[in-house]
């Protein structure tokens, strides 16, 4: 609802290391191109190296492009070279005698108030698209027919953003399989992991790319079915390769794969407990007493740490020095904890030496990333709003983007300081995204272009 960094210029590298690395790197050349190939971009940080990306548009000045998309989806476009690639989902009637999976709380059948969709018929597709022109290439139909789960009634059965190495796509909608395909739209192979429910509430964890392996965690349910897992294929044939058990419940943070001093490390968070695995093997590093709620808010990283969090019901963020082996909690590797201004869904970004918070209501608070010193609390924008988007950062600033589409740029830095607001006038749950001087945002309805150039159409 992730790494892998790669800055690309005329000539692209064959084989693809999907690791972390850390928001200090260099800037951009003015002739080169970052692509933003799973969730969140280079490194699932959500940040842009490019300089000269356009920070002011209106629904009528500097829009490129604007492109239909059909169905919902809350999945983000991801971009490599001239092509985008998302998901989205199609919902049709009710199906005579469709149910979803029953679950179960303590014992007693449990339906949460706000799940729905479960009894109907959905087209779940994939698409691609131009990058210059937003014109639809191809779109193939993933899967379709009744689903296992319901979903949230804000959420969608296409929630999970694709991820690419440069030759394939990946797309992931949980118990209705996961899928290879070439860019030109040739199904590669498609698998199942099996049966995965959230009590109702539905997908959003994201595709992870690291060497040959596609990593997906899949927590379910309230942890008590010994159904959770964390679990990695072959890229190229879609067969498993290793599965390590959870006992976790259900979660939507994507992992992150994060270079360590001596090793790459895949983490996970959870309500429970976060913990580092070898991405190669599934195998345990260390563990650490987890954030206390709903891992949703997915997880970055940067100065030999990983930042977690969760908004609800407790709220907590933490700052965890990697490299570790045991049990970490309540030694000096768990570097700080912080007991407010976290998020239920939007993740936190780092940019530079700063971590930014983002509440549901747009609520900045920014930490010194090292030493978890509360830079300010409190930072507002300009007008009342719910988020759902998680930021993006370049040149500078960061992005926050509402559910009504209006996009705040806040200046960066341990001064809160709005410096412009720009509207799509188009509701925004996706995450932005960013490559080849231009910015992808996936309205409800549309996929909107933002670019210097003179508007097209």
């Amino acid at each position: 609802m992730k790494p892998l960094s790669v800055v690309v210029g005329a000539v692209l590298a064959s084989t693809l290391l999907i690791v972390s690395l850390p928001p200090s790197l260099p800037a951009v050349a003015a002739d080169e191109v970052e692509y933003w190939p799973q969730w969140r971009g280079p490194g699932s940080q959500g940040i842009s190296h490019e300089k000269n990306l356009p920070d002011e548009w209106s629904a009528t000045k500097g829009v490129r492009w604007k492109t239909p998309i059909p169905g919902r989806g809350h999945s983000s476009p991801i971009i490599w070279d001239k092509k985008i690639f998302l998901t989205t989902s199609l919902e049709g009637e009710i199906v005579a005698g469709a149910k979803p999976v029953q679950h179960i709380r303590k014992g007693q059948v449990f339906v949460h108030p706000d799940s729905m969709a479960g009894n109907r018929s959905h087209t779940l597709k994939t698409l691609c698209l131009d990058r210059d022109t937003g014109k639809i290439l191809w779109e193939r139909t993933s899967y379709a027919g009744t689903v296992y789960d319901d979903r949230h009634r804000k959420n969608t059965y296409a929630s999970a953003t694709p991820v690419t190495d440069g030759k394939y796509v990946y797309t992931f909608f949980d118990a209705e399989g996961l899928y290879c395909y070439d860019f030109d739209g040739r199904l590669i192979w498609k698998t199942s992991l099996g049966k995965i429910a959230k009590m109702g509430l539905g997908n959003g964890i994201s595709p992870v790319l690291y060497q040959n392996l596609l990593i997906l965690q899949c927590d379910q349910e309230d942890g008590d079915t010994g159904a959770s897992f964390i679990a990695a294929v072959d890229k190229l044939t879609g067969k498993e390769v290793w599965r390590t058990p959870r006992e976790h419940r259900k979660t939507w943070a994507t992992p992150l794969v994060v270079q360590a001093d001596k090793r790459t490390e895949l983490i996970a968070s959870g309500a429970e407990t976060v913990i580092s695995y070898d991405p190669a093997t599934g195998k345990e590093y260390w563990r650490c007493g987890g954030v206390r709620g709903h891992a949703i808010p997915s997880t970055v990283a940067g100065h030999g740490m990983v930042f977690v969090s969760a908004g609800y019901p407790s709220k907590r963020a933490l700052g965890i020095r990697t490299g570790g082996a045991g049990d970490l909690t309540n030694t000096p590797n768990l570097v700080w904890q912080y007991d407010k201004g976290t998020a239920y869904v939007p993740s936190p970004i780092l940019y530079g030496d700063y971590l930014y918070l983002v509440s549901d209501a747009g609520i900045l608070t920014c930490i010194e990333a090292k030493t978890g010193v509360v830079k300010y609390e409190g930072g507002r924008v300009p007008v009342p709003a719910t988020f759902t988007a998680s930021p993006i950062a370049f040149d500078g600033k960061i992005l926050l983007t509402s559910e009504d589409g209006d996009t705040f740029v806040i200046q960066a830095g341990p001064t809160h300081s709005v410096l412009r607001t720009n509207s799509l006038g188009e509701p925004v749950f996706a995450s932005p995204a960013v490559s080849a001087g231009m910015i992808f945002i996936r309205g409800e309805k549309n996929l909107y272009c933002i670019s210097h150039e003179k508007t097209k159409g």
